[in-house]
């Protein structure tokens, strides 16, 4: 019987340490075999002491838990209901073997030289040097590592990749492939894109826009109405089963009921479901991306996101791919759309880990100063580990694959990068207000400030309408696809602002935007954004209401590519074709005049309105798109 890669690894530290850790994994593997039904025997606390003293720091420990089917949750490994009971008791007998046998013997007994060295870089030449210890920060960042690393495997099954092409539509998607790159080359010669290039941007529309959908909050299974998440509830064993570890509570207030939402992380389950967040999406999509046949890796990042990375034989590179938003090679969308503060990106394949944190960045001064977790000798000498553990059984010509590819990769990671236009906006995957919540509806301006971009939601890339009405009495806008989604504060959805601010006239009940008293002159604009989701203009229609008196002076223009427009602030709703096939422009107001007196700032105002009007708005823009 051939040994397991795990168990090999486990035999080369001292024989007391794998006396010690293999007593304890025989303890795990016997109560899931003695008691299948009981859920507290299948989830190992990564925070228990003896978890974190004795098997994390032990070669091959924690591979063994997951050689016999243990994954990752978010504080526990767990043995899912679908995990194969034969392969735990396997590897069960092959240690218990090998554990008899050293009993009997007195002595180890060496399988093999030690396949991965110590976690800290340290070599050792014999199997009786010292355990290695894992630094404590190092800890759940090496289980992380780990887990993913396991993960990833899931998508090479053949059979579960049969039931992904299944579900997708790979003949239609084809052959939309081979039209698009065939109007492309005729429309430019040196072409070096190639069919499996627009086989993932097909692939990218249909998931978002035909397959899977977002979940914020679920509508309420009874009335249908809103629910608000509150929390967890206890995951049934059909939960486990698929890895859904955590179950949100989606409360509906009007009914009095708990919505269930377990968050799946089996991909074959979620090829069902068709719903969930950016961590759902990444893992269903890169299964299809594998299942089409495209080298597809898992991207996780610390800052609460994920996405895939899928090669490109044609331009030999990688390139970003983000599901959630239809997005393809805009590296830059995180840390400057969103302004996300990265410190640790990494892919995970089939055949290794590597630390891609370089290619999402054009701050990498910046980025070293926030990578504290651990130290960066100990992750480079772990994930090189581990790409040694994985590579053992490739040929010499995938190796020297790997190697040319990751010297490409290296050298793009030190060259210098600066924003492309669809790196700019925000993220438009959820609701407005939880994008806000996360701050990831804001991109950094080339000054310090942060400022707001206008970018369409799934509904409304569906709609091909983006609505967004102001109202100045309330100080609120509102966005028409969802007209229950909010943002309170006329500066929040702002691009630009200059000394202007809100004015409240209480004696007056009268509301308004003016220029500072301090300052003689003012502005303000507002940013949208649509090459995020690959669409272009057709037409965009203003409504934007003004006042002067005296002197006062408000000037309104449409920036774009083109030269300015403007347009009048006299409350009527205003066309515009000429930004037709443009992706993006800004709104502007410019207040002045008004003459000397200390009373000049009053002479210009925006969205007069009075208080006890709630009802009209004082600022509209409605655009019309289409497919880029």
């Amino acid at each position: 019987m051939s040994v397991s890669p795990a168990l090999e690894l486990l035999c080369v530290n001292t024989n007391d340490v794998f006396l010690d850790v293999s007593k304890l994994l025989l303890t795990y593997a016997d109560n899931i075999l003695r008691y299948p039904n009981e859920e507290k025997y299948r989830s190992i606390r990564i925070g228990n002491p003896t978890f974190a003293t004795k098997l994390l720091p032990t070669k091959g420990a924690v591979e063994c838990l997951f050689e016999m089917g243990f994954e990752e949750a978010e504080t526990h490994l767990v043995f899912p209901m679908s995990a194969s009971v034969e392969q735990l008791k396997l590897l069960r007998d092959s240690i218990a073997a090998e554990r008899d046998k050293r009993l009997q013997q007195g002595a180890p007994h060496q399988l093999r030289t030690p396949l991965v060295p110590s976690l800290e870089g340290s070599q050792s030449s014999t199997a009786a040097s010292s355990q290695p210890v894992l630094p404590t920060q190092s800890n759940s960042f090496f289980v992380t590592l780990q887990s993913n690393f396991q993960h990833v495997m899931l998508y090479e099954n053949e059979d579960l990749r049969r039931k992904a092409r299944g579900v997708v539509p790979c003949q239609q998607l084809s052959s939309a492939a081979q039209h698009e790159l065939k109007k492309f080359k005729e429309a430019n010669q040196d072409c070096n894109f190639g069919l499996d290039d627009f086989l993932l941007l097909e692939l990218l529309r249909w998931f978002k826009q035909d397959f899977f959908s977002w979940v914020d909050s679920l509508c309420c299974s009874s009335c249908g109405g809103s629910t608000e998440n509150i929390g967890s509830l206890t995951p049934s064993t059909d939960d486990l089963r698929w890895g859904g570890q955590r179950v949100e509570n989606h409360y509906c207030h009007g009914c009095k009921l708990s919505n269930r939402f377990p968050r799946y992380n089996n991909p074959e389950k979620l090829l069902e479901t068709r719903r969930g967040r950016c961590g759902e999406w990444a893992n269903c999509f890169t299964l299809c991306c594998r299942a089409l046949g495209l080298e597809a890796r898992y991207i996780w990042c610390s800052k609460d996101h994920v996405w895939t990375e899928v090669y490109s034989v044609a331009q030999k590179r990688w390139l970003h791919c983000d599901s959630c938003e239809n997005a393809c090679d805009k590296p830059l969308l995180y840390e400057i759309g969103w302004g996300k503060e990265l410190d640790y990106v990494l892919a995970f394949s089939k055949d290794e880990v590597v630390d891609v944190t370089w290619r999402y960045s054009c701050k990498h001064q910046v980025i070293l100063s926030r990578r504290t977790s651990v130290q960066e000798t100990w992750l480079r000498q772990t994930i090189s580990d581990l790409n040694a553990a994985r590579q053992q059984v490739l040929s010499l010509d995938r190796k020297k694959q790997l190697t040319e590819r990751l010297l490409v990769e290296l050298v793009e990671f030190i060259s210098p990068k600066k924003p492309k236009p669809g790196e700019l906006g925000g993220r438009n995957s959820g609701s407005l207000a939880w994008r806000m919540a996360r701050s990831e509806t804001k991109v950094a301006h080339p000054g310090t400030k942060k400022c707001f971009v206008f970018t369409p939601t799934e509904k409304e890339v569906t709609d091909r309408i983006l609505h967004v009405r102001y109202n100045s009495t309330k100080d609120q806008y509102c966005r028409q696809s969802n007209s229950s989604e909010t943002v309170q504060g006329w500066d929040q959805c702002v691009w630009q602002k200059d000394s202007v601010f809100r004015k409240v006239e209480n004696d007056w009940q009268m509301v308004y935007i003016a220029h500072t008293e301090e300052s003689s002159t003012g502005q303000i604009s507002w940013k949208f954004d649509l090459a995020t989701v690959r669409m272009k203009i057709k037409s965009v229609s203003i409504m934007a209401c003004s006042h002067t008196f005296h002197e006062g002076k408000v000037r309104w223009y449409l920036q774009s590519s083109n030269c300015p427009t403007e347009f009048s602030g006299d409350g009527k709703m205003q066309s515009f074709h000429h930004l037709s096939g443009s992706s993006e422009f800004l709104v502007v107001a410019e207040l002045g005049g008004g003459g000397d007196d200390g009373a000049s700032w009053q002479h210009s105002q925006l969205f007069r309105q009075s208080l006890k009007d709630t009802e009209n708005t004082s600022f509209e823009v409605l655009v019309h798109f289409e497919d880029a």
